[in-house]
């Protein structure tokens, strides 16, 4: 079992920067994928971002299209955080952050995911 717990979120002005953090409980957690989706009102839940597991220092990084030169995900393996560093934020990134993470390789879709967090609300002011 793996609890995820999110924070970081909050408003912000167009242009602004946020860091979102997930802290993960369990002894295994440099094995799993993380991700970050987030969820819109009256949409469905989005891939944003993940880190695949590692063994080592080295790991994978994959972003939605959308976000890409202006979000960068990160792992610290001794803490059990995953971060999600959000840079020149946009009213259209205003959504509801959901942390997760599976025991595989990287995926995109959230039927993939195993365990989620609670969200944490993300608003960008225009």
């Amino acid at each position: 079992q793996v609890q995820l717990v999110e924070s970081g979120g909050g408003l912000v002005q167009a242009g602004g920067s946020l860091r979102l953090s997930c802290a993960a409980s369990g002894r295994t957690f440099s094995r799993y994928t993380m991700g970050w989706f987030r969820q819109a009102p009256g949409k469905e839940r989005e891939f944003v971002a993940t880190a695949t597991g590692s063994t080592g220092s080295a790991y994978y990084k994959y972003y939605t299209d959308s976000v890409k030169g202006r979000f960068t995900i990160s792992r610290d393996n001794v803490k059990n955080t995953v971060y999600l560093q959000m840079n020149s934020l946009k009213p259209e990134d205003t959504a509801v952050y959901y942390c997760s993470a599976r025991n595989g390789g990287a995926a995109y879709t959230p039927k993939d995911y195993d365990y989620w967090g609670q969200g944490t609300q993300v608003t960008v002011s225009s």
